[in-house]
């Protein structure tokens, strides 16, 4: 009994820790945000063998998945909007610079390809750039150089 007693102590005090780690906040959201929308329209393109966009809105800071709304059955993200305190630093499609277009889209093929796409990220404290690779359709995160 006292060892649960015990066990229950220590499981009570890291609670908060793992509760914060796992809540998505500005830049981590921005992050995720991003690589889950442009995963949801590679997904929706190969799933309807048709493609499929991302639009972005550099103004006001947001992009959805053209055509919108919730996939059926999908767990990823579709729309989004740009947490407070994290910018749009550079948006770039097919080396060509949009960041201040009023609307910008990168497609999506059914083969499962898609547009070059970078995308700088900033808040407070971090540089982040996200590049989705054309030949793949997959994004990555990683630290700009300063």
């Amino acid at each position: 009994m006292i060892v649960v007693a015990i066990i229950g102590l220590f499981a009570a005090m890291g609670m908060p820790s793992i509760i914060k780690a796992l809540q998505k906040e500005g830049m981590r959201k921005a992050e995720s945000d991003v690589m889950e929308v442009c995963a949801s329209a590679r997904a929706k393109a190969i799933f309807s063998n048709q493609p499929v966009a991302v639009v972005f809105h550099p103004a006001e800071r947001s992009f959805a998945v053209e055509g919108g709304g919730p996939g059926a059955g999908s767990t990823y993200v579709n729309s989004s909007v740009l947490p407070d305190g994290v910018e749009l630093a550079m948006l770039d499609i097919n080396l060509q610079d949009f960041g201040a277009s009023e609307w910008a889209k990168v497609r999506f093929f059914p083969n499962g390809t898609s547009d070059e796409m970078t995308i700088v990220l900033h808040d407070r404290e971090r540089w982040r750039k996200i590049t989705l690779e054309f030949s793949t359709g997959l994004a990555s995160v990683t630290d700009v150089d300063k």
